[in-house]
């Protein structure tokens, strides 16, 4: 599986972006480590993980601490070692969001939605982005979008978050 990994690290001086390379890491630890390298003195250091154009994991630290994960899809711990990595601990994927009036999600909205395709699993921390502009219920709802591709996926929510410059540049480095 081909691999993509930036992490987006917010410090004193506002959001910065770097490519990281996992190529050789053994566990969740190690990954973690290289996170806090990016930027030891980043108050949120974010790392988002693009595999194959079909998965993004994302792990978050706050103040190099209190590691938080999201998976997009929970297939992704199944096929292949990274993802394995990544998501492997994480027990029970996440429910599908009830609407507002305790509807099934797009009930009442169907043909204002996107499409969405039900095969996919999110599983960890939906909100962990939730204080920094994306909630949850909105993070899932990218992720079960048709079409959206886990680059697509990671520039949506840098955008989000006020980190989409950062992002946009490091890519075109």
């Amino acid at each position: 599986m081909s691999h993509f990994a930036a992490a987006v690290t917010r410090g004193a001086d506002g959001w910065a972006a770097i490519e990281l390379d996992l190529s050789g890491i053994a566990d969740i630890e190690e990954i973690t480590d290289r996170l806090r390298d990016a930027d030891p003195e980043a108050f949120v250091s974010l790392l988002f993980v693009e595999s194959d154009d079909a998965y993004l994991a994302i792990l978050r630290l706050d103040e190099g601490e209190d590691l938080r994960v999201f998976g997009s899809d929970s297939v992704f711990a199944e096929e292949s070692r990274l993802g394995a990595i990544l998501l492997g601990d994480i027990e029970d994927t996440l429910p599908e969001l009830a609407g507002e009036d305790g509807e099934e999600p797009g009930a009442a909205e169907e043909e204002e939605r996107p499409s969405a395709e039900p095969d996919v699993e999110p599983v960890g921390d939906s909100e962990l982005l939730a204080d920094l502009g994306m909630p949850g219920g909105r993070l899932l709802e990218l992720c079960a979008q048709e079409g959206m591709l886990p680059a697509d996926l990671t520039a949506e929510i840098c955008q989000a978050i006020g980190a989409g410059d950062e992002l946009e540049e490091m890519r075109e480095v």
